[in-house]
C-alpha cells in the first residue's frame, strides 16, 4: 500500500496498544527523562512514525546528536504531518510539536539546530515515536519512502 493511500487516525485500538509511558507522553503531554528514551542515540538509518497514527515524522537522514538526551531532528519528513503550537506551561513559551492525524504531543521545536540545515531542533521524545528500519520499509506500507531514506545521517 502506498503512502499515499494510507490512513492515519488516533483509534480506541492504538491508544490500548501504548505502554503507559507512551500515553504519558503522547496523551497528556508528557516528557520523558533526558538519556532514557530508546532511540536519543539510535543511528540506525530508518523512518520515525507517530506511535498512535502510524504517520511518518521524521527520517534518520535528519537525526543529528543534539547533547539534549533527546532524539533530535533538523525538520519533519512530510511537513504536513507536524503542527505547532505555542505551549506556556512551566512559565516558559516554547513551541510544542504535535502530530497533525494522531493528535500525539510529540515533544518542542528550538530555534538551536544546525545552522548549515535551517537551525531548527526538533526535541521529540522517544516514547512519541515507532522507528521502522529501513529494511522494513516496504514490508510494513512505507515503500514510499525507499530510496528517499538512508543516505547518511549527521550523526
Amino acid at each position: 500500500m502506498s503512502t499515499a493511500t494510507k490512513t492515519y487516525a488516533k483509534t480506541p485500538e492504538a491508544l490500548a496498544r501504548l505502554t503507559p509511558e507512551q500515553y504519558r507522553v503522547t496523551q497528556t503531554d508528557g516528557t520523558e527523562r533526558a538519556f532514557t528514551g530508546e532511540f536519543w542515540d539510535m543511528k540506525e538509518p530508518g523512518l520515525y512514525v507517530d506511535v498512535v497514527s502510524g504517520e511518518p515524522l521524521f527520517s534518520s537522514d535528519d537525526k543529528f546528536d543534539s547533547g539534549c538526551g533527546w532524539p533530535s531532528f533538523t525538520q519533519p519528513l512530510v511537513e504536513d504531518h507536524v503542527t505547532e503550537r505555542t505551549d506556556t506551561q512551566f512559565g516558559m513559551v516554547r513551541t510544542e510539536v504535535r502530530s497533525a492525524h494522531g493528535d500525539s504531543h510529540l515533544g518542542h521545536v528550538f530555534p538551536d539546530g544546525p545552522r548549515d540545515r535551517g537551525g531548527l531542533r526538533y526535541c521529540i521524545n522517544s516514547a512519541s515515536l515507532r522507528f521502522i528500519p529501513l529494511a522494513r520499509l516496504e514490508a510494513e506500507g512505507y515503500g514510499d519512502f525507499v530510496g528517499k531514506i538512508g543516505k547518511g545521517t549527521l550523526g
